[in-house]
């Protein structure tokens, strides 16, 4: 898909969507050696839409299994369509078991999930793998056949192969440990919170409205912010929705009212909001 790391960055950029050089590497990397990529890092930083941004480039479909407690199998390769299968064996009833399995389990009472989506079909994907720390440690058992040879076993109808492998992108927040075998399969990436000026640049290309002076004091603000001991320090997304709430506020310059007013835009928890209004010196930014 990508040419060489600027080409990368170039294009990235193009969606939206700025990339550190390091992010830059790794995503030339994960393409050109075709390993699936794991990205870590907090919550609101880009990972979910770092994934998009490679699909909208590359004219990749993106196919994305959403990761939480409890997803199995079913809801991660396949499962049948029982009712469907019901009916045709209720319609054939004159016919032989026999004659009734072949029939039902066919690719038509098929229902694919994300990961045998991915590996069906010669159109470019970008299979999303989002969240998944939340999933339960069996999941990733189901993983591994996929990420180390992009393929799948349904019993009924033998394995199936990739014919063209997807862009694969592992997100995780780092709740809970994964496996050394998951991580020998991929690349891996930490997207941390960018440095002041790399930031500066997100919210003059997300919020193009804002002026210059005002655009560097919610960084410098959100830097404070991050260095307090807080529950949830404002992630790159709130910093986002700040800049955006004060372009709507019609704030001019970032006062202390002006703080305290929209504080609940970038913490998201009462204790946060009163340490920050206690601690934040905006005289010292």
């Amino acid at each position: 898909m990508f040419t060489s790391v600027d080409d990368v960055s170039a294009r990235l950029a193009e969606t939206g969507y700025l990339a550190s050089p390091a992010v830059a590497t790794t995503v030339f990397l994960a393409d050109r050696l075709g390993k699936p990529l794991l990205v870590e890092g907090p919550a609101g930083v880009g990972k979910t839409e770092l994934a998009k941004a490679v699909a909208e480039v590359a004219g990749a479909r993106l196919v994305r299994l959403q990761c939480y407690e409890g997803v199995d199998e079913s809801r991660a390769l396949y499962e049948w369509n029982h009712a469907k299968q019901l009916l045709r064996i209720s319609a054939g009833r004159d016919e032989t078991w026999d004659e009734a399995r072949t029939d039902i389990f066919s690719e038509e009472f098929l229902l694919p999930r994300p990961l045998l989506t991915a590996i069906r079909g010669d159109d470019p994907k970008v299979l999303l793998i989002d969240e998944t720390d939340k999933a339960d440690v069996e999941v990733e058992g189901l993983l591994l056949e996929v990420l180390s040879d992009f393929q799948v076993t349904v019993p009924e109808l033998g394995t199936v192969t990739a014919t063209r492998r997807p862009f694969v992108v592992l997100t995780s927040n780092a709740s809970r440990e994964l496996s050394e075998a998951l991580r020998r399969r991929c690349l891996f990436l930490h997207i941390g919170f960018p440095d002041e000026e790399l930031e500066r640049r997100i919210v003059r290309l997300k919020v193009p409205g804002l002026g210059e002076a005002l655009t560097e004091s919610v960084v410098r603000v959100v830097g404070a912010l991050r260095a307090m001991d807080l529950r949830k320090v404002p992630s790159v997304a709130e910093t986002i929705d700040w800049a955006r709430t004060l372009l709507a506020l019609g704030a001019g310059t970032l006062d202390e009212q002006v703080v305290r007013d929209s504080l609940g835009v970038i913490l998201k928890h009462q204790d946060d909001i009163q340490k920050a209004a206690a601690k934040l010196d905006l005289d010292a930014l």
